[in-house]
């Protein structure tokens, strides 16, 4: 984590163009991978490297394999994970159909208020990649195929990572898969060097120290994860300390979400700027752009896919993705105070990174090449995803400034005393008080000035209140705004005029208002 002053000099080596726009409005920007998913692939993902294992170190008919041998040890996995939860005093449960899984870890945490190590264990039904036997002319041979069969899930708190799981195939080719979340491991790590924060769900709403935080989160990518994964592969599937002894676990990059958020002021700050950068975003950029953010030149040539995708429904907030083939940017508003643009990677080949290529004539060479899946590549997966938010939030930076807006609202929000007595503040974002700055400032009034009457109708509509308490109403209103010298009495009449000052900053309300809220609008 850095301060906003310092994030893009530590990230990329020079200053990014939206943290220096934007910076009295930002507290801090932290940059973090989120999720990531890691898979460990047996030497047998092949149908030809399962023949070759079964033929030659198995030295087993095919069909036994298939009939009996895959059976058992699949049965084993189960068992072994039954007796590991056992041991461990922890929760095994067998479930099929849809189901949280996460959401049954976490009860669990509250539940049995566990601190450290075994959480759970899922056994479910799942459809996954294996493999048949099928008739040949020779020889019945190995093809792949869908086929149903137990999954296992281990949950584990870790004290480096915080929540975790491992997923198991139980049937050939036993792929495993590691989940783990860069917030949490962030979170694990301020708790051991006791630096304060707030984290709600994968964010943090309060860093103490930002930049420190921001140095345990670059570790992340340059952990020995080959020897991490390896144990906790080890600790599920026992057959890789027996029958499958002589082959090496080859761990790959699945996916990984590299996050760059943003910690604003106040949520009424975001909301106003936010709505700018989605119309900007959605109305702007162009397939071509998306590209260029994701690294990819512009070539006519290219036949894949790419798409943008806008949700407003979500009730975390509404959400921009642009896709471009497996690969695809976010940007997402969190709790209302948080902006976060986030990087997606499921295919690194689209990204092209200097590195040292091995041959397969055991020669090497160093150059420019396509990103591989290989865990040692986690350092290029964040330093590429960085540069990509860069260039996303970079291209935003034209969109205007809101924050001068939001600041001349201020006297309108707060108290004002006057002659010992307090008139409460209004509230931009409230619809009856957006209702009330829109009657006074009604074209009809421009000659004339209003009546109390004129602007009881607009105030209240149908509401089946007296006349004389609505009339009472919509004085203490009124004088609400006189105290601001926002409206001005006409001398020897009942009429008020808006003065110059106040049809410029209720103008400014209603136009904020209506473009920061139209949904409430629409109400």
């Amino acid at each position: 984590m850095v301060k906003d002053n310092q994030s893009g000099e530590n990230a990329m080596g020079t200053v990014w163009r939206f943290l220096l726009k934007f910076a009295s409005l930002i507290v801090c920007t932290l940059h973090c991978f989120d999720r990531v998913i890691f898979k460990g692939h047996l030497a047998m993902a092949s149908p030809r490297e399962l023949e070759r294992f079964v033929d030659y170190v198995l030295k087993v008919r095919r069909s036994h394999f298939i009939k009996v041998i895959a059976p058992d040890w699949s049965e084993r996995l189960v068992e072994h994970a039954k007796r590991f939860a056992n041991k461990a005093g922890r929760t095994y449960l067998y479930r099929t159909g849809s189901f949280r899984k996460d959401h049954w870890a976490e009860q669990l945490i509250r539940e049995q208020r566990i601190e450290r190590g075994l959480v759970g264990i899922l056994c479910t039904q799942e459809t996954c990649n294996s493999f048949n036997l099928v008739p040949d002319d020779n020889r019945p041979r190995f093809v792949s195929c869908k086929r149903a069969q137990r999954v296992l899930y281990y949950y584990f708190l870790d004290p480096q990572f915080g929540l975790i799981h491992v997923r198991l195939q139980t049937w050939a080719p036993f792929t495993l898969q590691v989940y783990v979340n860069g917030h949490d491991f962030l979170a694990q790590q301020m708790v051991r060097l006791g630096l304060g924060f707030v984290q709600k769900h994968n964010a943090f709403t309060q860093l103490d120290d930002p930049v420190k935080a921001q140095g345990q989160a670059d570790r992340f990518a340059r952990l020995d994860w080959t020897k991490i994964l390896g144990r906790y592969g080890r600790l599920v599937n026992p057959l890789l300390s027996k029958e499958l002894a002589c082959y090496r676990v080859r761990w790959v990059v699945d996916q990984a979400e590299f996050a760059t958020d943003l910690l604003f002021r106040s949520p009424g700050v975001l909301a106003g700027l936010y709505q700018k950068l989605l119309q900007f975003a959605i109305l702007t950029f162009t397939p071509k752009d998306i590209l260029g953010f994701l690294g990819r030149k512009w070539d006519r040539r290219f036949d894949g896919d790419v798409q943008t995708e806008v949700k407003t429904d979500r009730v975390l907030g509404r959400r921009i993705k642009h896709r471009m083939t497996k690969n695809w940017l976010k940007m997402y508003d969190k709790f209302g105070q948080i902006l976060r643009v986030e990087t997606v990677i499921n295919r690194p080949k689209e990204f092209s990174v200097y590195r040292t290529r091995h041959h397969r004539d055991g020669s090497t060479s160093a150059g420019w090449f396509p990103m591989n899946k290989d865990v040692g590549s986690l350092i290029h997966y964040q330093e590429q995803a960085l540069a990509c938010n860069r260039r996303y939030l970079d291209a935003l930076a034209v969109v205007d400034d809101p924050a001068p807006a939001y600041q001349e609202l201020r006297q309108l929000t707060e108290p004002k005393v006057v002659a010992g007595r307090s008139y409460a503040g209004f509230n931009p974002a409230r619809r009856e008080d957006v209702r009330l700055f829109a009657a006074v400032l009604d074209g009809d009034h421009i000659a004339r000035g209003f009546r109390n009457k004129d602007i009881r109708a607009a105030v209240f509509g149908s509401d089946a209140k007296p006349a004389s308490r609505q009339s009472a109403a919509v004085g203490r209103l009124v004088k609400r705004l006189h105290t601001r010298h926002l409206v001005a009495k006409i001398p020897r009449t009942r009429r008020w005029r808006v003065t110059e000052g106040g049809r410029h900053l209720l103008s400014l309300a209603v136009q904020l208002y209506r473009q920061s809220w139209p949904e409430l609008l629409a109400a």
